[in-house]
Order: structure tokens, then C-alpha cells, then sequence
């Protein structure tokens, strides 16, 4: 199986073609340190190629979501040193995803502080989760240019407490509807200067903060992920392959790790100018390696690989559920089902006692 055979990645060779994407469990604390239960969750899941770990806040500002870590002080730090020792005694290799959450926060979240976003726009038709309920999403607070160079840097010293913490390299989380995301969609950024009003401009944020991070961080150790057709948190483009494959060959100009997409359904019939195969039409334009992400089984991620455009898949709820997933695909063997319940949140049900095979 092509999933089982080895690859570079940058100054890597990983055992396998697998990777275990970024999962938000929600098991840190209030002040976003992670625990003894996360250090056994990673290390539980070391048989794959390349682990992700979930998202990471950068600063406090970047929070969104109760009880998700973050990486913007030394407690922290220490603490995921905890992960990447267990990790690396095992032999695997781990990339810490680094998040500012933006306008998908709530106040309740943010010590009564608003969510920032490119503009003062809200997302509709969702809730978010706090520690007083679901609620609503409230209008969030335009960012001053000031601001947004600071939030540069921020993801900047976050990219080098990371290597600090152990981890083998950082991923952007540009997907999903997350501020860098907000700041790439016409429905979320309606800015008139120099961060918003074309391509070039919306693209621009994005482009900053991966060059500050290369720069801090060096080469080969440096990797985005995208969703380009995902229309999650009210994310929306009116030119979507234009936009993005201008984004993509200006992530040529720099020596990153690999391009992470996310091959998000959409319904065609309203959105009739989405590219239907965001790993096809994104893969082709790039000499970086290509991982493949959403919804793989066995059968089609092998099938993925065939076509030679992705160079390794990612699984999210087939990890969180199988920390021996390349074994149980080596053998063809049946595979544990995640439990819904409980993957945002609680104690160790659900997060570290799903069984491996006998």
C-alpha cells in the first residue's frame, strides 16, 4: 500500500503516508495548559507518519473556544514539551497547527472582550459553544492595522515557542473560517486598504504571517492548511480559483513543508463557480508536497495517492477513534467508531481508552 510507505518531509523521513490531522478535543485547562491525558493521547498515536497537533492559540486574544491550549507562554511551552518528548522517544514526528480563532469566539469565551475579525461582520446561522451554553455569534470588532501587524507577530513568537516546545515544524490553520481564512473571504473582510478590496490584498494578511514564520522558524519546517470550498463560519468567495491559485503561486516563492487542503463539499448547484476537486486543481499548481484531508477511508485515500497529486493523506475522526489506524489498515481489520459525545470536552472517556487491536 502506497498509505504504509515511507516519505521525506523537509529533514524528516516519516514511517508512513499517514497523518493524523488536527482535532480540537478540548481537554486543556482554563489557562490552556495541557495535561498528563494529552501527553498519552499523542503519544498513544505515534504509528502515524506525521501527528497535527490540534489547534493552538497564539495569544490570548486568539482564544475562541473554552479549554483549547495555547502556546503564548512558558507554562505552556513547558507543558507541550511534555507531547513532543513522548512523541519523539516513540520515533514519530509532530507539527504543532498554530490558530487565532477571530470572529469565531464569543465574549463569554474572551473575558467580555468582543472577537476581532477583518471587519465588523458576524457569522449567521450557527452558535458557538461557551461555558454558559450555545449562543449566538455577536458582531466582532474590526481590526486596526496596528493590530493586525501585532497579530503578525504574534503568530511569528508563537512559531518560535513552538520549535522551542519540540515540536518538528508549524502548520498555519488558514482554514475552516478561522481569522487568516477571514481575512482571504469576501463575505468576511469588506476592508478598503491594503488588507482588503482584491485578490492581492485579501491574500496579503496570510502571506505575511508565513513569511515572518519562515523566517523566524527557517526552512522546510513551515506548512499551511486550506479549505478553499468550505463554507463554514459564513465563509464565501466570488472568485475562488483565481483568488487561491494566485495565493498558491505566491506560496511557491517560499520553502515551506507542504500545503494542507481540506476537499470540503459544497452544495454545486449554489456555488456553480467552486471547483469541485480542490486537491486537483490546488495540487497541480505547486512544486510542495500535498496533503490530501476530509472524509478518507482506506479504500480512497489509497485511491488519492494513485493519482499522484497528494503525497500523504491526513485522518481526523479515524485517529481520534484507532491510535493504531496504520496497523488496522494493514491488516484490513475493523475499525473502533468514534463516539460523538465525547470528542469536544470532559475527562478521558472518549480521548484516551479507545482500545488498540489485541
Amino acid at each position: 500500500m502506497k498509505l504504509l510507505e515511507s516519505i521525506k518531509l523537509g529533514a524528516k523521513t516519516l514511517n508512513n503516508r499517514m497523518v493524523m490531522a488536527p482535532m480540537t478535543r478540548s481537554r486543556a485547562d482554563f489557562n490552556g495548559i495541557v495535561g498528563k491525558s494529552t501527553v498519552l493521547y499523542y503519544a498513544q498515536r505515534v504509528s502515524a507518519g506525521l501527528i497535527i497537533s490540534e489547534a493552538i492559540n497564539i495569544s490570548k486574544q486568539a482564544t475562541g473556544s473554552p479549554l483549547t491550549p495555547g502556546i503564548y507562554n512558558q507554562t505552556q511551552i513547558d507543558a507541550w514539551k511534555n507531547v513532543t518528548n513522548a512523541v519523539h522517544k516513540k520515533g514519530g514526528v509532530i507539527y504543532a497547527q498554530l490558530w487565532h480563532t477571530g470572529r469565531v469566539g464569543h465574549s463569554l469565551v474572551k473575558n467580555g472582550e468582543l472577537p476581532v475579525a477583518p471587519s465588523a461582520i458576524a457569522i449567521q446561522g450557527q452558535q458557538h459553544f461557551t461555558m454558559e451554553g450555545m449562543k449566538d455569534y455577536e458582531i466582532p470588532r474590526a481590526l486596526t492595522l496596528e493590530e493586525i501587524n501585532q497579530i503578525i507577530q504574534d503568530y511569528k513568537q508563537a512559531a518560535i515557542n513552538a520549535i522551542e516546545a519540540g515540536f518538528d515544524g508549524i502548520e498555519l490553520h488558514s482554514a475552516f473560517g478561522y481569522l487568516p481564512n477571514q481575512f482571504l473571504a469576501e463575505s468576511s473582510n469588506q476592508r478598503t486598504d491594503q488588507y482588503g478590496g482584491n485578490h492581492e490584498n485579501r491574500n496579503r494578511f496570510v502571506l505575511e504571517v508565513m513569511q515572518e514564520m519562515v523566517s523566524a522558524v527557517g526552512a522546510e519546517k513551515v506548512a499551511i492548511r486550506l479549505s478553499p470550498t468550505s463554507l463554514y463560519n459564513s465563509i464565501s468567495h466570488q472568485n475562488l480559483v483565481e483568488q487561491f491559485t494566485l495565493l498558491i503561486k505566491e506560496l511557491n516563492k517560499m520553502p515551506l513543508s507542504y500545503i494542507h487542503i481540506m476537499n470540503v463539499p459544497f452544495p454545486a448547484d449554489k456555488f456553480p463557480h467552486y471547483t469541485t476537486n480542490s486537491v486537483e486543481t490546488f495540487g497541480k499548481l505547486t512544486h510542495h508536497t500535498i496533503i490530501a484531508n476530509c472524509g478518507y477511508t482506506r479504500e480512497s485515500g489509497e485511491a488519492e495517492l494513485e493519482k499522484g497529486i497528494a503525497k500523504l493523506i491526513s485522518y481526523g475522526a479515524l485517529f481520534l477513534a484507532n491510535p493504531d489506524l496504520p496497523k488496522r489498515f494493514e491488516l484490513n481489520s475493523e475499525l473502533n467508531q468514534p463516539d460523538r459525545a465525547t470528542m469536544y470536552g470532559g475527562k478521558d472517556q472518549g480521548y484516551i481508552d479507545y482500545p488498540f487491536l489485541s
